[in-house]
């Protein structure tokens, strides 16, 4: 995978719920993905109501979600130890690495993930 896609970490689906435009214009016209940690971290939000779940919903909808496999847990196993960031993270980063995607996120523990294809995204 490459070219037109990216793989959006958490913080840019949160930036995109709140209504970032700029965010909106990035995003037109690429495929987008997103790690299953993403999507579990989006929805267990503990102060999450309807209205927030049909928000995060809508924009799922447009996202690819992608599951752990072999090669994702391989590289996130490389992440964590090489870079020792959080589990999450590194299961993000394995996945854009994995299948060979930029990863578009304001988050800036991912920079010291020298083989990532980053996207910093500044508000």
């Amino acid at each position: 995978m490459s070219g037109n896609k990216l793989l959006l970490d958490t913080n840019i689906i949160l930036y995109l719920l709140r209504g970032d435009t700029t965010l909106v214009n990035i995003l037109e016209g690429k495929q987008v993905y997103i790690s299953f940690v993403t999507e579990l971290e989006l929805y267990s939000f503990k102060e999450l109501n309807a209205a927030d779940r049909s928000k995060i919903d809508a924009i799922l909808e447009a996202c690819s979600i992608i599951d752990i496999n072999a090669g994702v847990k391989a590289k996130t196993i490389e992440v964590r130890r090489l870079y020792k960031i959080k589990l999450p993270d590194s299961i993000i980063a394995g996945t854009a690495l994995y299948f060979k995607m930029p990863l578009i996120t304001a988050d800036k523990d991912f920079e010291k993930i020298e083989e990532l294809n980053l996207l910093n995204y500044e508000i």
